[in-house]
């Protein structure tokens, strides 16, 4: 692997004995494939049971395991939104701080794309309520994709700037999570692209703009809430010095340790000379301490007493809000619903630009692009259910389907294809291993596919 000699120069300043150990984890040990179980999809074991994968528990984080399999996507469950592919590293962001997370928190996930950390956050909020934020327009709607085969239901999703967040919201989340943009360090074993990337300047540059979307952030934090800051690279600047002068000018924020699972398997922060603060308690996620790629995370807690950001009175913006349903439009839903769907909590239907929403008490922005569940489009008075609404809602569906995932018909369903069906003629969820995937429409025994052509298999 040839490593930029200037990034190796830093390493070692920085590991000092153990920096032959770091370098020979690039040189001899290939990055390893990691997943996590969706439970809000499938428990745990009926994955372990179904999914005929080799897997090896992480010891850090909640539902993660080290697989050995190749070309994973193409799994019926992985279709299904039973599992998500991430690496250890990013996993075990979220998994350090949940001793802290409640289930009926207001959380923020504020550079979210593509997806990982949000749809693992979900797995925890029962209660709670997500802003799911990607400010790239072509990375939010991979964003989008991921929360929909997830089966995200209690999520807003925006596309904007963090800075527009906190002035939309102010101080009203008791957890964000700032996985800020970085030079990418930590990822070189996995992507040959960090590699080529890779310069100093870059560094630099990325430590800027991380401070700028940090204090956004810091003003999305409530009282008492929490600021949760990682980044995929191992530099000085875009970590320990990003998070020691983020305390300096914010006084009524301090670094809290993260849970024991997590720090047994990540070294300490690093104390540079001229420091504010101690960083000892951040953590580092090295390949040559355990198995994944680089990762830095710190937990802050904001005090009780704080004094929080309160936005002013909020400009016009060029987004279009959420309009309500015509008539014709909710006579759709209502006849959908009744004829499709057991009773449902969800009762609040709205328009985001074509689609209708089941939007129930979230947190809303001029920029949401999603807000709960997308149900369908209105076409000649009837309602053209979304994909969405499959795959959060398969398991309320009146008509289910059920199919196992090494048949051949989850494969012939995966690709497009019609399939035999028992059930009367209507919408129905099409579910494998118990697990909702996706729909169609049963007609005189056949199922009408509707199975988005862009997820489909290829032949």
């Amino acid at each position: 692997m040839n490593l930029p000699e200037e990034f190796k120069k830093r390493m070692k300043a920085l590991l000092g004995d153990d920096y032959e150990a770091f370098i020979s984890s690039f040189e001899e040990k290939d990055a390893v494939r990691a997943l996590r179980v969706n439970t809000l999809k499938m428990t745990e074991a009926d994955f372990i049971a179904s999914s005929g994968l080799t897997l090896s528990p992480l010891s850090f984080a909640k539902c993660g395991y080290i697989f050995t399999e190749e070309k994973v996507g193409g799994h019926a469950l992985h279709h299904a939104g039973a599992f998500y592919v991430q690496d250890p590293g990013a996993m075990c962001s979220v998994a350090a701080i949940d001793h802290v997370i409640r289930p009926d928190m207001r959380v923020l996930d504020i550079c979210a794309a593509p997806g990982g950390k949000s749809s693992q956050l979900l797995t925890y909020l029962k209660d709670g309520l997500l802003v799911s934020n990607e400010i790239d327009r072509k990375r939010c709607r991979i964003l989008r994709s991921n929360l929909e085969r997830m089966g995200a239901q209690r999520v807003t999703l925006t596309n904007t700037d963090a800075k527009s967040l906190a002035d939309t919201f102010g101080g009203i989340f008791d957890l964000v999570v700032c996985d800020a943009p970085c030079s990418g360090e930590g990822m070189m074993r996995k992507y040959d692209e960090a590699i080529d990337e890779w310069s100093v300047e870059n560094v630099l540059m990325c430590a800027e703009r991380q401070k700028e979307i940090l204090e956004s952030a810091a003003d999305c934090v409530a009282p008492d809430g929490y600021l949760l800051y990682s980044t995929c690279t191992f530099s000085l600047e875009e970590n320990e010095m990003t998070v020691d002068s983020f305390l300096t000018r914010h006084t009524d924020f301090s670094i809290v340790p993260v849970r024991a699972e997590a720090k047994a398997a990540t070294a300490d922060g690093v104390s540079f000379e001229g420091a504010a603060h101690e960083m000892n308690e951040c953590r580092r996620f090295y390949p040559h301490i355990s198995d994944g790629e680089g990762q830095f995370l710190c937990l802050m807690k904001r005090d009780t007493g704080a004094e929080v950001y309160v936005p002013k009175k909020k400009k016009k913006t060029k987004e279009k809000p959420a309009s309500p349903l015509s008539k014709e439009e909710k006579q759709a839903v209502e006849r959908f619903f009744a004829d499709n769907i057991y009773d449902f909590t969800y009762h609040s239907f709205e328009k985001i630009g074509d689609t209708i929403m089941m939007s129930d008490d979230l947190l809303r922005h001029p920029a949401e692009v999603v807000a709960g569940v997308a149900v369908g489009s209105v076409i000649k008075g009837r309602l053209e259910p979304h994909h969405h609404l499959f795959s959060a809602l398969g398991q309320d569906f009146k008509r289910k389907i059920c199919l196992s995932s090494d048949s051949a018909e989850a494969r012939a369903y995966l690709s497009g294809e019609v399939i035999d069906t028992d059930e009367k003629n209507g919408w129905c969820a099409v579910l494998i291993d118990g697990c909702p995937v996706g729909g169609g429409k049963a007609v005189d025994g056949k199922v009408k596919n509707h199975y988005p052509k862009g997820l489909r298999l290829i032949k």
